[in-house]
């Protein structure tokens, strides 16, 4: 861990100005809203669909890359799911996002790429790390076993960094954001992460006027939830401020229950029935809030309340598009 970090604005030490920039994953929540974000800035946005560039390929990555030359990349591309598709598919998560990262890291590194910051998780951390969860606590303790696929690959990706950081000189940084919502998100019921899941079941409650709605576990757990738009402002933040080889967390350091985070959903959504809980289902990891201050004191904070973030994603046309068919069917 490097010392304790002043409060200030941190000074920008890589403009993204006239530069040209590669998100990879530029199609998913996370890429599409660094794509939005990066129209803000004066620089030439690189992205290829997952047709046109297969990234799990090694030859394909290191063609594409030379042959484009970016000279920052956002490597915000990884097969993502929630705690079943997690369990269900534990080879799938381990291999693809391992493929992707080796790929990228290692031709960016091939062709001169100046710099590149690696999209990691939070459940890279222990499951049963001291809260508020410090970037000190990484391999402390046992992973969350639903999710230790996921979280080993993305604990090696941001481990690729530092070697080639250690090895190459590489100005290659990772950055570890919180549970993250918004446009752009999956909303199958079955390998969708937590609060789209949620809105998802409640708009469907309501649409069905039915008069419950079922989660998962026992509801205690806590979790903390950062807007996708948020997470991108924050990531190009650090991709200009901020060259190190410890993670940075991303988040907005408040948490609550996944009980409350559903009562908030059905007051958006507008369903007044009741909650019933299934405890044979697993909770996951008890508490998961990060540790926010070095992040903080170098002058970034998040924008968008978790009501008007969750507001915001029911009334977008991906969410829409995700729940037409029931509407079609209920007219």
């Amino acid at each position: 861990m490097t010392g304790a970090p002043q409060t200030g604005t941190a000074e920008l030490c890589y403009p993204l100005a006239g530069k040209r920039v590669w998100v990879a994953g530029h199609t998913g929540m996370v890429g599409s809203a660094l794509a939005r974000r990066l129209e803000r800035e004066d620089c030439e946005i690189l992205t290829v669909t997952r047709d046109a560039l297969d990234l799990t390929s090694q030859d394909a990555v290191s063609r594409w890359v030379e042959s484009t030359r970016p000279q920052a990349v956002f490597l915000a591309a990884a097969k993502v799911g929630g705690i079943l598709a997690n369990d269900s598919y534990p080879a799938s998560f381990l291999y693809e996002n391992l493929a992707i990262e080796t790929n990228v890291i290692h031709a960016a590194h091939r062709a001169g790429v100046e710099k590149l910051l690696f999209l990691g998780s939070s459940c890279i951390y222990p499951k049963h790390a001291d809260q508020p969860i410090g970037e000190d606590a990484l391999l402390t303790g046992p992973l969350e076993p639903t999710n230790q696929w996921y979280a080993i690959a993305k604990i090696a990706g941001l481990m690729l960094c530092q070697a080639y950081r250690r090895q190459h000189g590489c100005d290659f940084i990772a950055a570890m954001p919180t549970n993250l919502y918004g446009p752009g998100d999956n909303f199958d019921p079955a390998s969708s992460h937590v609060l789209a899941a949620l809105l998802r079941k409640a708009h469907e409650a309501k649409e069905r006027g039915v008069g419950s709605l079922e989660i998962w576990g026992t509801g205690t757990p806590r979790r903390e939830f950062l807007h996708v738009d948020d997470c991108a402002d924050a990531l190009v933040f650090l991709m200009q401020r901020y060259s190190d080889a410890v993670p940075i967390n991303v988040g907005c350091g408040v948490d609550l229950t996944i009980a409350s985070l559903a009562r908030l959903i059905m007051d958006v959504v507008g369903f007044d029935g009741t909650l019933v809980y299934d405890p044979q289902k697993p909770d996951g990891t008890p508490r998961k809030l990060l540790a926010v201050e070095r992040l903080t004191a170098m002058g970034w904070a998040p924008s968008i309340p978790l009501a008007a973030g969750i507001a915001q994603v029911h009334a977008s046309e991906s969410f829409r598009a995700a729940v037409e068919p029931l509407e079609m069917l209920s007219r």
